[in-house]
């Protein structure tokens, strides 16, 4: 890598900021710059995420700080992520932005450049994907672009590492003669490419300048070369912009444009924009096939056919899952369980023990006592391990989401489903949330905030958590391992009764009042089919896993040790104290009071409702409570795991049910509190919650009983009720709607508008 510069002019650190549209390549260029040296957390009040690091390889670069700014196609504030992008610009004032543009799909990524070059930042823009592009014989001619843009425009591979040397050599060189002005990102310079509107446009924005000298121009307020900027933002009627500078007189002026040119506001911006971008594009790129179809439009007549994408979907989630829980990652996660938390392996005839055995013999060693003996045991390595074990079946499961991810797969499966889903009253936004909140829940549910309709993103919150999530995983991989023996088809199943559940509840809900409103319309960029690059694949795949190892190291710890304690300690004929049979410990006595709530979903025992209360706090501690309470830390003659006591207390129906219900139930603690801020009132909260609380114990109570009686278990109260159930869902999903009527009416008012 070339010798990168230093510190800026003044002496003090240079700082990138990596901006454009998602799928441009912008992740990959950033992990390219930073490798290891990058620091991830969330924008101050937000869990969107942030990206900053230093620029790697040379002593010189240790100055030179990098921002990956959130994916954006404007900086017009209609999402989170272009507020936060936006605000850092304005606010923060970097020395430089780097603009990845997507070299196939120039059009749509140049709107973005187009408002970036008004920011009076100097700006270099990288043409990602060049490779791509000149595979197809496509030309662009980048000195013709670089001389309407009035900015240096270099071609980049963020995917094989070709040309970003100069394209950071160049940025930090405009970063220096930004400052002076001097540089062609100069101000004086720059003017002769800057992007000119029509006549009545400049006249009206020349006026808004005026205004904004007499009325909030002071020194820093507004910088000199970001007046234009203010003025276009507030022209558009931009609300930022609006609350925070009120300037009179304004609207007669924005008023009269609109008259004359017969549009609003903002939609005139955007057509005098793209026909500035159409003019670069006729005199920039030459076209080899005009119209002639992409390797990816060929992919996609396959992958999204109206008859075919479901089923490839379908055979692409089972296969992974098939993958992640039944074969490869049961493999390791065998290898491990057995090995690093059972009695040990053995390489080439030297036996290695595995950290129970290590642990034991050391405490013998040293003497310790019996409780003490059992509290690291049984509450620390049974609890926190038996979570652990199940570690290489996510990152297995964890690796293939972010290679389908990454490969542009992704985007296809949410515009498939947004067919369905618009069938039921949903939009395909509202699948985004839920595939995220296939890693966690937290984020998903933070990612409904994108839906504009407000209907639509409460019924998002609601049941975005449905999803199996990384830490329901090993309850998953527990019931089909230890009581269904490894059956391959437990995994797909939950994946596939999420999304069941995610769509009986949109038509369930859109048939209230409260969510009668018409679906949002779902519009989304398909982005090229092109190779993951195994480094972020493998990044994404461990950020995800250490996440959740820093969960089981913190919260699952505290909680394991909790209810060793719960369960080794209670009232004896001789006081308080450590009992022998855990059966007369205080955990018992708590869950056995109210284990009969759950007896009609066929696991009404005391050890299987505490396991659910504790997945309340995470989703983990179902797997971590059993660890504890059926000794996963000890070592049997045969090296083998007590897993087998528990499978004892299931049938393969209650099982399911049990599995059922605790995915499905209200999610844990830290999702709870998601839900809370997005809904961000009281009872909608507390509706959320007991919907989710109702649908799980209904979805549960019908598998058991129904599939007892249809098993030969006979008729009963439970069968009366289990049925009963089902006879509630479907009347609500075949029932007329409560609200169509004024619906009706209201679309006949807004249509007469």
């Amino acid at each position: 890598m070339a010798a990168y510069g230093a510190k800026g002019m003044d002496g003090s650190v240079i700082k990138i900021a990596l901006a454009g549209n998602p799928n441009s390549g912008k992740t990959t260029l950033f992990n390219f710059l930073t490798g290891s040296n990058q620091y991830v957390g969330n924008w101050p009040g937000v869990t969107v995420e942030k990206k900053e690091g230093r620029l790697k390889r040379t002593e010189a670069s240790q100055d030179v700080i990098i921002m990956d700014l959130p994916g954006i196609y404007s900086l017009s504030p209609y999402s989170l992520e272009e507020v936060i992008s936006r605000n850092y610009i304005l606010q923060e004032n970097p020395d430089v932005l780097i603009n990845i543009i997507d070299g196939t799909n120039l059009e749509r990524n140049l709107f973005l450049t187009t408002q970036l070059l008004e920011l009076g930042i100097p700006v270099v823009v990288a043409i990602n994907m060049m490779d791509v592009v000149n595979k197809s014989g496509d030309q662009i001619n980048l000195e013709r672009l670089a001389q309407h843009l009035g900015c240096p425009v270099l071609a980049i591979s963020a995917l094989k590492g070709t040309g970003i040397d100069e394209a950071v050599d160049r940025a930090l060189a405009e970063a220096g003669k930004g400052k002076s002005g001097t540089g062609i990102a100069g101000k004086a310079i720059r003017s002769a490419g800057m992007l000119r509107f029509s006549p009545k446009v400049e006249e009206t924005l020349s006026a808004l300048e005026t205004k904004m000298d007499a009325t909030i121009y002071t020194p820093g307020a507004v910088p000199a070369d970001q007046k234009r900027f203010y003025a276009i933002k507030i022209f558009e009627r931009d609300l930022e912009f609006a609350k925070k500078y009120t300037l009179s007189g304004i609207e007669p002026l924005i008023k009269a444009a609109e008259d004359e040119l017969g549009d609003d506001a903002e939609s005139i911006i955007t057509e005098e924009r793209y026909r500035f971008i159409g003019q670069v594009i006729a005199a920039s790129l030459k076209k080899k096939n005009r119209g002639a179809a992409t390797v990816s439009d060929r992919i996609d007549r396959v992958v999204t056919n109206r008859f075919f994408a479901l089923p490839i979907f379908a055979a692409v989630i089972f296969i992974i899952y098939f993958i992640s829980v039944t074969t490869v990652g049961a493999w390791v996660t065998d290898w491990t369980n057995d090995g690093l938390f059972g009695e040990g392996w053995s390489f080439f005839g030297i036996a290695v023990p595995g950290i129970p055995v290590i642990v034991g013999n050391a405490l013998e060693a040293l003497g310790t006592a019996d409780w003490l003996n059992s509290f690291i045991l049984d509450g620390i390595i049974g609890g926190v391990g038996a979570v652990l074990g199940f570690v290489p079946q996510m990152l297995v499961l964890f690796f293939f989401l972010a290679a389908l991810e990454a490969c542009g797969y992704m985007a296809r499966i949410a515009f498939i489903l947004d067919r369905i889903f618009r069938r039921f009253g949903l939009s395909g936004k509202s699948f985004i949330p839920m595939l995220i909140g296939t890693g966690c829940g937290i984020p998903g549910v933070m990612a409904s905030r994108t839906i504009e309709n407000e209907q639509d993103r409460r019924m998002t919150v609601m049941t975005t958590t449905f999803m199996p999530c990384g830490a329901k995983l090993p309850i998953i991989a527990l019931i089909s391992g230890a009581v269904l023996g490894g059956a391959w088809w437990v995994a797909p199943s939950a994946y596939f009764l999420g999304i069941f559940s995610v769509i009986i509840s949109g038509i369930m809900l859109k048939k209230t009042r409260a969510f009668s409103a018409s679906p949002s319309p779902f519009v989304m960029e398909l982005p090229a089919y092109h190779l993951p690059t195994m480094g972020n694949v493998l990044r994404s795949m461990l950020e995800r896993g250490s996440s959740f190892i820093k969960k089981a190291g913190s919260v699952i710890l505290v909680s394991a040790a909790l209810i060793w304690f719960l369960s080794g300690f209670g009232f004896t004929p001789e006081g308080f104290g450590m009992v022998e049979d855990m059966n007369d410990g205080l955990l018992a006595l708590i869950g056995s009071s109210i284990a009969f709530i759950f007896a009609p979903l066929g696991f009404g025992t005391w050890d299987a409702t505490v396991a659910t209360l504790t997945g309340l706090i995470a989703k983990e501690n179902v797997v971590g409570t059993m660890g504890v309470l059926y000794g996963f830390a000890e070592v049997g003659e045969e090296g083998e795991e007590m897993w087998g006591v528990f499978a004892a207390n299931f049938t393969v129906l209650s099982a399911y049910a049990f599995l059922a219900f605790n995915l499905y139930c209200p999610p844990c603690f830290a999702a709870m509190g998601a839900i809370r801020r997005e809904m961000n009132n009281p009872k909608w909260t507390a509706f959320a919650i007991g919907y989710q609380l109702l649908f799980g114990y209904t979805i549960a109570l019908v598998i058991y009983q129904l599939g007892s009686f249809f098993a030969g278990g006979g008729f009963g109260l439970g069968t009366f009720f289990g049925f009963a159930a089902l006879a509630l869902i479907i009347f609500l999903l075949v029932r007329r709607p409560s609200g169509k009527k004024d619906l009706a009416v209201k679309d006949g008012l807004r249509n007469a508008a």
